[in-house]
């Protein structure tokens, strides 16, 4: 399941990668736009600028913004580097990987189940952009906005 913090570093990534290239955004702004903890989105955002996905700037002029265009950023790796690996189970994550003490695994169902799972969640995150996940609210609010007219 994704964590709270997964789903919070998304949501800023999100709204990183609506501003303009370049432009910067403060962590007030953020957090506010997106019901997130401050505090919290600050440890977030630290992580993700040493994971090499935002760029931040100290001062009256500084803030955060994209440090990579939102095409080549993968949903996938931010929730491994913000949550750790996608699998349900540690015999079935590819990243972590740790064997189980309680079966055989050639013959483990529960295993073989759960190595189904983790592909399937892979597939989406791992060829879902950042771009993706944010023209996709964009085309969201556009039908909301259309049917409400």
């Amino acid at each position: 399941m994704l964590t709270r913090k997964g789903k919070y570093g998304l949501k800023a990534l999100v709204h990183l990668a609506h501003l303009p290239t370049g432009q910067l955004a403060f962590v007030n702004d953020i957090a506010t736009s997106n019901n997130i903890p401050k505090k919290f989105l600050d440890a977030i955002l630290g992580e993700l600028r040493n994971a090499g996905y935002v760029q931040s700037r100290k001062g009256k002029e500084g803030g955060y913004r994209l440090a990579r265009p939102a095409t080549d950023i993968k949903v996938g790796h931010v929730v491994r580097v913000l949550d750790g690996p996608l699998a349900p189970i540690p015999c079935a994550s590819r990243t972590r990987y740790a064997r189980c003490e309680d079966c055989d695994e050639a013959t483990c169902q529960v295993r073989h189940m759960m190595l189904e799972v983790r592909h399937a969640i892979a597939e989406v995150l791992d060829n879902r952009s950042l771009a993706e996940m944010r023209d996709a609210a964009n085309d969201d609010l556009a039908a909301t906005l259309k049917h409400q007219a």
